[in-house]
């Protein structure tokens, strides 16, 4: 396992993050299993884990916590907030000020982080997505303050389109505020978005890159292939219409696993290690999370590090998907409310 620097902050990040959300309701129930999973991702030489208050509504959090007692000194260790924390993720109602990126929230959700995870610091508190509702300035001086006052050594964002993330370097420059010094995008085989501007505003402004599904939510996994099927997973019973099959998204993802399989396969190596080492050998990209639900899974992703791919396999892949593409809808993270919403694009008459 080799290391990486986190940007310029000096703080050196394993090349495989160990994403945590699918510990607890929302994957692995069992605790003691999922702690299993962590410690055996740790002793692999896997320093950085990455969490969410979010995830299982802050039960990932705790299980983290539990698992690091012992070994806290030895870990990078990363949370988010933004997400609806009364409610059930896309849930209607709920309070509106237990969500969000106010100084009031950000504050208050720190706290809650920090006993989740049995600590007395995060060294990477990021924003999930933005908000709309709140000036990025709000954010920025209630993490600047957080970060003075010791509970968190540096902050970032996630899945922040190019233009914000310029933005908001600007205002924290003007400003004299902390910055954000990561950014952490979905990047993968199949959504290759990030490669037009993400990547070159966080290399401009020397943010570290943690990215997100490199494994396109187990459509680069193994177990979705034209043979066997729609997938039997957790989740695909969460999210039926992202893995259903005959959508014509869904087609075009097929057949371009189906064309990636079979680079694999000449190559002798997995689907699962073609993906990662994809992401790993960008040099904008400071580390894939990866996230295994079972041992079996993590196993299967630790050998990564070790694969390299030639110039020609890497050219090879371009002709499936072009650099800056994505196949069917992954690029959807960056769907703004200005595309969402068609009465912000349509001029009201009488």
């Amino acid at each position: 396992m080799e290391y990486r620097n986190l940007g310029h902050t000096g703080i050196y990040v394993s090349e495989l993050c160990l994403g945590a959300m699918m510990f607890g309701a929302w994957g692995e129930p069992d605790h003691d299993v999922s702690a299993g999973i962590i410690h055996r991702a740790l002793d692999a030489g896997i320093n950085f884990v990455d969490t969410a208050d979010v995830y299982s509504q802050g039960e990932s959090e705790i299980i983290v916590g539990k698992a690091l007692v012992g070994r806290r000194d030895d870990v990078v260790l990363a949370t988010k907030f933004h997400g609806p924390m009364d409610v059930a993720m896309g849930a209607p109602g709920g309070d509106p000020n237990r969500r969000g990126n106010s100084r009031r929230w950000v504050v208050q959700e720190v706290e809650n982080s920090l006993r989740r995870l049995q600590t007395d610091w995060i060294d990477l508190y990021q924003v999930h997505r933005p908000d709309a509702d709140t000036d990025d300035e709000e954010t920025l001086s209630a993490l600047t303050d957080l970060q003075r006052q010791g509970k968190i050594r540096a902050f970032g964002s996630s899945t922040f389109p190019a233009s914000r993330m310029v933005e908001d370097q600007w205002i924290a420059e003007r400003r004299g505020l902390g910055r954000f010094v990561t950014e952490q995008p979905p990047y993968s085989l199949l959504d290759r978005g990030i490669e037009r501007e993400v990547l070159p505003v966080a290399e401009k402004y020397h943010l570290g890159v943690l990215s997100w599904s490199p494994l396109a939510g187990g459509w680069l996994s193994g177990r979705i292939r034209r043979d066997q099927g729609a997938p039997q997973t957790r989740r695909a019973q969460m999210m039926p219409a992202r893995f259903d099959l005959s959508a014509p998204a869904n087609q075009a993802k097929l057949d371009a696993v189906e064309r990636f399989a079979s680079l694999a396969d000449e190559a002798g190596i997995s689907l699962v290690h073609l993906a990662l080492a994809f992401v790993l050998q960008h040099p904008g990209v400071t580390t894939p999370i990866i996230g295994p639900r079972t041992m079996e899974q993590l196993e299967s992703q630790l050998g990564a590090v070790d694969v390299r791919l030639t110039t020609d396999l890497l050219d090879r892949i371009d002709e499936i998907v072009a650099p800056g593409q994505t196949i069917g809808d992954d690029g959807n993270a960056y769907v703004t409310e200005a595309l969402s919403n068609p009465w912000l694009r349509r001029r009201r008459t009488a």
